[in-house]
């Protein structure tokens, strides 16, 4: 008896540390930062120039960066670039099928003397039939808009010169966050005098629009709620 009070004593204690760990970790991610997808770092700094030389009278110095005659186009690590969101998707998709099958099976006896072995089933008949029908329809269809702007950094410069950029911009909006981040591969052609791009022109774009704080969390399937879901059959 002891061993069973003792078993359903250490269950219940187990239970719940479980719950307060799962309360502990469910307020703490109210306003905790979300996972990203996008490329890393998010940020970069400009590689530390050589050590002043002393001056020689010329205009130019070795080790100043850029050319003298070169324009401010972003094309350096640290350097950075704003991205025109211009996002607009739209897909649909539709799916028939249908099968259709029929068999059919007749038998008899008969027997012309009744002397003969089961004369006494002559007369009888069976039949036997299947049929089955299987018909499906599938529609799905969805429509994304993204439009904005956001400044990003160059994190790197690849062999061929194209640039790799990464940024993130949060707002904080009364009591919760809200993150947009981006990065991709730039070709520095597509750089405009003014450091700018269309996001339709960044290859390996990954865009990411989320939000923490109460009404993100308001907005959510509860722990609880997901864990029934989860372990619910039907």
């Amino acid at each position: 008896m002891n061993a069973i009070v003792r078993a359903i004593s250490i269950l219940t204690v187990t239970f719940a540390a479980v719950i307060f760990a799962a309360l502990i970790a469910s307020c703490s991610q109210i306003l905790s930062t979300p996972a990203a997808i996008v490329h890393q770092p998010m940020s970069a700094r400009p590689v530390a120039t050589s050590e002043a030389r002393a001056a020689n009278g010329a205009i130019w110095q070795p080790g100043q960066g850029r050319s003298l005659l070169e324009d401010r186009r972003a094309r350096y690590v640290g350097d950075i670039i704003t991205v025109n969101l211009v996002e607009r998707t739209s897909a649909q998709k539709n799916a028939n099928a249908s099968t259709d099958r029929t068999s059919s099976l007749s038998g008899g006896f008969s027997a012309g003397s009744g002397k003969l072995p089961l004369s006494g089933l002559a007369g009888l008949s069976a039949d036997a039939g299947t049929k089955s029908a299987f018909e499906g329809k599938g529609a799905a269809a969805a429509n994304n808009a993204f439009s904005g702007t956001i400044t990003v950094t160059v994190i790197d410069v690849l062999a061929n010169g194209n640039l790799l950029v990464s940024g993130e911009k949060m707002l904080t909006i009364n009591q919760g966050n809200e993150f947009i981040r981006f990065s991709g591969v730039v070709s520095a052609n597509n750089v405009t005098a003014s450091n700018t791009v269309q996001s339709t022109q960044v290859a390996d774009a990954r865009i990411e629009y989320r939000g923490s704080g109460f009404v993100e969390e308001a907005n959510g399937m509860g722990w609880l709620h997901r864990f029934f879901n989860f372990i619910n059959p039907f």
